[in-house]
């Protein structure tokens, strides 16, 4: 295409608008439902299913280890897998701000595209809309997702009890401080990535081998603390969690320390907590050793009855502190 620059015409339903679905959106993530080109995609489904429905408007649009496309997918993806759910179609809603370098939008698309290829699921229907110049900055996505659930048992915070494991699938804070860095213009040196992955290839096997899974959730905004404290508040139960046992890398922890903020609290978009039966911890561990997402995986506490409602940090200075939720997000726009 020669277009240098979306117009207003590219939202406008016209001939415009039409060229740009077809030969950007529609031959890159091209499929039997989606080459219909209906308003909603008909999906002959008899089993219980996970929906989920997101938006992104993080800035920058792209960072160290992912951007806006990537992000959306796998966004999307891992919020159906947290449930129990094999991803399998997802819709696609994009707001352009008008002025927006084409090339721009063909590399999120691109991304977009190969993100759901890795991660084997299809988009089958969308929207576009364009907007007036300052009326979004650069692009928005929303992303829906569908997922077939293979748990048999729901995953939820009423299936904890006291004495359960919690997991942690890889290293904190990785996403967040990408994002601020990029943002900033910060050159610490420490090359800093986003853990931005999808996890249905780390996580559902393991689900399908080990019923004692009770719940699952990917810390993002808010990052761990958001996380754990949201189990407590809704379980009436606590959490103890061992600092020397949060897989954190050097580059984060030295970052995190120069700029003053608390990894715990940092938003991540490739990792999960997982809490399963104690006597089951060790075999969900090994497994997600085994996958290169789950390398850095460990066990990093327990539940507990007391305290009610808390969790509770062991420093590895042989201390303990409360680990309370922030009233707002430190880091803004993430995701």
């Amino acid at each position: 295409m020669e277009l240098k620059k979306i117009s207003l015409g590219h939202g406008s339903g016209g001939r415009l608008m039409h060229g740009l679905i077809k030969e950007l959106l529609l031959k890159r993530l091209d499929n039997p439902i989606l080459r219909r080109l209906s308003d909603s995609a008909f999906i002959d489904y008899r089993d219980k299913l996970a929906f989920t429905t997101d938006s992104f408007v993080v800035n920058p649009l792209f960072f160290a280890g992912g951007d806006i496309g990537k992000l959306a997918v796998c966004g999307t993806i891992n919020d159906l897998v947290m449930q129990g759910a094999q991803p399998e179609y997802l819709s696609l809603a994009l707001i352009i701000e008008e002025g927006l370098d084409f090339r721009v939008l063909e590399r999120i698309v691109d991304s977009i595209t190969l993100e759901a290829k890795k991660a084997g699921v299809y988009f089958v229907t969308g929207d576009l809309k364009v907007v007036e110049k300052g009326a979004c900055d650069k692009i928005f996505i929303n992303t829906s997702g569908i997922g077939r659930i293979l748990s048999q048992t729901e995953l939820s915070i009423s299936n904890i009890r006291p004495g359960d494991s919690v997991i942690l699938t890889g290293n904190i804070a990785q996403h967040g401080l990408a994002v601020l860095t990029k943002r900033k213009g910060l050159d610490l040196g420490f090359n800093i990535k986003s853990d931005c992955a999808s996890l249905n290839n780390l996580v559902l096997p393991i689900l399908k081998k080990i019923e004692p899974i009770r719940f699952m959730r990917d810390p993002t905004r808010g990052g761990l603390a958001t996380t754990l404290n949201e189990i407590t508040e809704n379980s009436g139960l606590g959490i103890v969690i061992e600092e020397k046992d949060i897989p954190i890398s050097s580059q984060v922890k030295a970052a995190s320390e120069l700029l003053g903020i608390d990894p715990l609290y940092i938003g991540n978009e490739g990792i999960a907590v997982i809490v399963v039966k104690s006597d089951y911890a060790q075999r969900v561990l090994n497994l997600l050793r085994r996958h290169p997402l789950g390398k850095n995986a460990k066990i990093i506490g327990r539940v507990v009855k007391e305290p009610q409602g808390c969790v509770v940090l062991k420093t590895v200075l042989g201390t303990t502190r409360i680990v309370d939720m922030l009233t707002s997000e430190p880091l803004p726009r993430i995701c």
